[in-house]
């Protein structure tokens, strides 16, 4: 981005949230939204394409039902009036929830309490037709939890991530990471071809809404020590426990 676009979008009353939130990821152009919240416009996905590193508007469409399990329109939309059936049950990590859209896994939630974590869900998916799950479901809530308990297990689960386009960038680099290994921020952001967003790349770690199925709880601080981790660092520390061990 040129200075004087920026300038430009300065005058725009549009960019005053955009400019705000780019401010705080080392001069990487980050547009953090989840879908909870408003979503972004035409021109500002086609500035977030461009700024996650896409040479061509053209190479982000063709990608997009794979990186984001829903197109682009859709994810305008905030998954408006999709289904989503989700479970609550108990591992060893404490409670857990599973929801999947028809097209994948779309979170796994790890916490204390189940109404908390069905509460997370709603204002996560607010637009969404949130439904209890049935005996088909059964089958892919029992598989997410086989990999929690054991998250040397390798999996084929489809996955609807969401979120936006350096997000996706980020957690793809996440499940390139090998079982029972760690890697920096920095790593990470050396990875994806962004070495300045070491800030950006932790704030898309604690976004991620699908536990151990996105391993974000593989990525630590330089020296090896354990950061903030969305559903506890005590839960971080004994999946990565579980790997070293398997």
């Amino acid at each position: 981005m040129t200075k004087d676009s920026r300038a430009d979008q300065a005058q725009d009353p549009r960019w005053s949230d955009v400019l705000a939130r780019s401010t705080s990821t080392d001069g990487v152009f980050v547009y953090a939204v989840t879908t909870t919240e408003a979503l972004v416009s035409d021109a500002t996905i086609t500035e977030a394409i461009f700024a996650a590193g896409y040479s061509s508007t053209s190479r982000f469409y063709e990608k997009s039902q794979e990186l984001l399990g829903m197109t682009a329109g859709e994810y305008r939309a905030g998954a408006k009036d999709q289904e989503i059936r989700f479970a609550v049950g108990e591992c060893s990590l404490g409670s857990i929830l599973v929801a999947t859209t028809e097209k994948g896994v779309c979170a796994v939630f790890l916490g204390d309490e189940p109404d908390e974590l069905i509460a997370d869900l709603a204002k996560r998916f607010s637009k969404a037709q949130l439904i209890g799950a049935n005996a088909s479901f059964e089958d892919i809530a029992a598989k997410v939890i086989a990999v929690v308990e054991s998250p040397v297990r390798e999996h084929t689960l489809p996955l609807d991530i969401g979120g936006t386009v350096f997000q996706q960038r980020v957690w793809a680099e996440l499940r390139d990471i090998p079982t029972g290994k760690t890697w920096t921020y920095s790593q990470v952001a050396e990875a994806i071809g962004s070495p300045s967003s070491v800030r950006a790349v932790a704030s898309a770690c604690g976004a991620n809404a699908i536990a151990v199925l996105i391993p974000c709880h593989r990525v630590v601080r330089k020296g090896g020590g354990l950061s903030g981790y969305r559903w506890g660092v005590d839960r971080k520390r004994a999946l990565l426990e579980l790997e070293s061990d398997g």
